[in-house]
Formats: C-alpha cells, structure tokens, sequence
C-alpha cells in the first residue's frame, strides 16, 4: 500500500467522493512535506517521513481534536526536533485542538500553549509554560520542569521553608566565599561545558547539598574551587515547611 493509499485508507471506509479524498491527502502531503513521496510504500521511507504519514492519516479526516501519544519516542535527537517544528506548524496552520502527552519536558515546554502535568494519575498543575517554570505549584512540578531542574535549597539555608531558585537566577561569585545577607558559601564539584553556557555544580559548606548554577559561556573554575552564591530571592519559590 502505496503512502497515497496508506492515507487514503480511512477516507475510503467511510465512502467520501473520489475528488474529496483526493483533495485532503494533497492538501495534508504538502502540508506535510510528502508530495514527492505518495508514490512510494511507507517501508521505503524514512522514521521521520513515516512519522509524517502517521501524521497525514489523522489530518485527512479532519478531527476537532487530534490526540497525540509521544509520538516522537522513537526518533533520534535531530529527527525529534524537526518534528516538533512540524506539529507546531502544523497547529498554527489547522488551528485544531491538540492534546499532546509526553514524558519529555522540553516537548511540552516549547510546543503547549497549556500545560497539565501529573505525577502518578494525579494532576499536579494546570498552567501556561512559562508559569509552571516559573511558579511551580510544587517541590515536583519544581523538580520535573527545566533542563536542570530548578534547584530545591532544604528548609534553613535560604529561609524557613523549602526554597525553589532556578540554575539562572543564582549569581556565581569566584574567589573567598562568604556568607550572609542571603549569601552561601560552596565549593565546585564539577562543571558541564555547553558551548553557550557552563553549568556549575556545587556543593554547599557544611551539607550535603548539591546546586546547580547556570553561567553564560566558558567558566574558568575548576574542581575544588571556592565560590560564592547569591540566589535572587526576589525570583524564588517558597514551598513552605510541609511542602
């Protein structure tokens, strides 16, 4: 069955007009990228391009919702990032109610208007991307959401309760480390170098604590080097002692 036929298919069963159903699976192949490829059986045909008519038999039939089911999971890195600009594309052009689940943070992070995350069956916060990275309704949502996630400080080091400060919002001084005035002291344990950024992680004197913080560039630190780190508590989550 030809990738023509493949989307063909559905349209057919439920008996709609020769001209109609050529008139969708054109429109859905181009706006998909696969008018060269209709010809052609899905086995000759890349992940990705099958990933596109998987795509093309839902879009025919021209569904108020259409329901996604990590349907990236099985694509490389590079493949997984194209097509994640194509369903974007692709919403923005049908203007269709999309319910997308994932297991990847990034994919509900750059392509939901509306985020439901849920730990166990239970949702645990219903909101626009940038509110649940930045107001996280808790220490789960805190730890799920961001690439690192968002570093928890325990009840005592920041404040009385249990206090969210993402990689970014921590200032990073080298040199003597100091204390107070929201201050804490740690030394480096070890570095990630990204190219665009560095992320440093440390460990807090006197715990057991391990940050993360998140530098712009190349960092020059090195293992075992003292540092300073100034949270802008301005920007933190407070999650309460019984958070």
């Amino acid at each position: 069955m030809t990738v023509r036929a493949n989307m063909e298919f559905a349209l057919k069963l439920r008996k709609f007009p020769k001209a109609e159903i050529a008139r969708r699976v054109d429109a859905a192949a181009a706006a998909l990228g696969l008018t060269p490829y209709l010809k052609r059986l899905p086995k000759a045909l890349s992940g990705g391009q099958r990933q596109r008519v998987a795509l093309g038999r839902a879009i025919v039939r021209e569904p108020a919702v259409f329901l996604f089911d990590e349907p990236l999971s099985n694509l490389d890195a590079k493949m997984r990032v194209e097509m994640r600009a194509e369903i974007i594309r692709l919403h923005h052009r049908l203007g269709a109610t999309m319910i997308y689940v994932t297991h990847d943070q990034t994919e509900a992070m750059t392509m939901g208007e509306r985020i439901v995350v849920m730990e166990k069956g239970r949702i645990q916060q219903v909101a626009p991307p940038l509110e649940v990275y930045e107001r996280p309704a808790n220490p789960f949502v805190a730890g799920f959401i961001g690439t690192p996630p968002m570093n928890l400080f325990p009840a005592g080091l920041l404040g009385p309760g249990l206090v969210g400060v993402r990689p970014e919002q921590i200032r990073l001084e080298a040199g003597a480390a100091r204390t107070g005035g929201g201050c804490l002291a740690a030394t480096v344990d070890f570095l990630e170098p990204l190219g665009s950024e560095t992320l440093v992680h440390v460990v807090v004197d006197g715990t057991d604590f391990h940050a993360v913080v998140r530098v712009p560039g190349f960092s020059p630190l090195t293992p075992g080097a003292r540092v300073t780190l100034r949270p802008d508590l301005s920007r933190a989550v407070v999650f309460g002692t019984g958070a």
